[in-house]
Parts: structure tokens; C-alpha cells; sequence
């Protein structure tokens, strides 16, 4: 098993929601920080962050709030594990305002015997 330490960056260009962090199929992600940062300079923007649990074929909410104009945000206070397929998603209320980072370990278990 191998550990890299990883960032993906992700920007809300819809109102739809929005794929930001997906697993592999042979690694969990250990997201330690989620930051947004709402770029409008006069409105707050409604932003829901669910993940999708694809071995239980459901999606919850783990965080639902309005970020004040030209505010940067931490989404999670915990590391979220992310398993094999699960993904991190996003739906803001307003597009092309919330930008972001994702900033995880990814456990690569590809070269794993046996």
C-alpha cells in the first residue's frame, strides 16, 4: 500500500450538483480539509455537500450553508474517509462563485500481492 498526499481543486460553474472528489476502485481517500471560497462580491451562496456512499447505493448531506460573500470556508473540522467508488459532491445555489480545494492521503492499494 502507498500514501500520497493529494489536492484537488474544484470550481462550481452550475447549480447542478457537482462530482469534486471521486475514490478509485483500489484506494480510500482520508480528506483531512474541504476549503470553499464564495468570489461574490455581494450575495451569499446556498452550498450543500454530500457524499455517496456507492456500496450502499445512497447519498448523505454532511453539510448544508450559506457562505457569505467574499468568504473562504472549512467545510469539515474531521478527516472524512472516502472508500473504494465513494464520492465527494457539491450543489451551489448560485453558479460560477464557489471555487475550492480538496486536500486528502489517497491509500493506493494497486500494487498490493495477492
Amino acid at each position: 500500500m502507498t500514501i500520497q498526499y493529494k489536492n484537488q481543486g474544484f470550481s462550481l460553474t452550475t447549480t447542478g450538483t457537482t462530482s469534486v472528489l471521486t475514490a478509485p476502485a483500489n484506494g480510500r481517500c482520508l480528506v483531512k480539509q474541504i476549503q470553499v471560497h464564495n468570489g461574490s462580491s455581494g450575495a451569499a451562496v446556498n452550498l450543500a455537500t454530500q457524499v455517496t456512499d456507492t456500496s450502499a447505493s445512497a447519498t448523505f448531506r454532511i453539510d448544508n450553508a450559506a457562505i457569505a460573500a467574499n468568504t473562504t470556508r472549512q467545510i469539515i473540522s474531521q478527516t472524512l474517509v472516502l472508500e473504494e467508488g465513494d464520492i465527494l459532491k457539491m450543489t451551489a445555489g448560485t453558479a460560477n462563485e464557489i471555487q475550492g480545494i480538496v486536500s486528502y492521503a489517497l491509500l493506493d492499494r494497486s500494487q498490493e500481492n495477492g
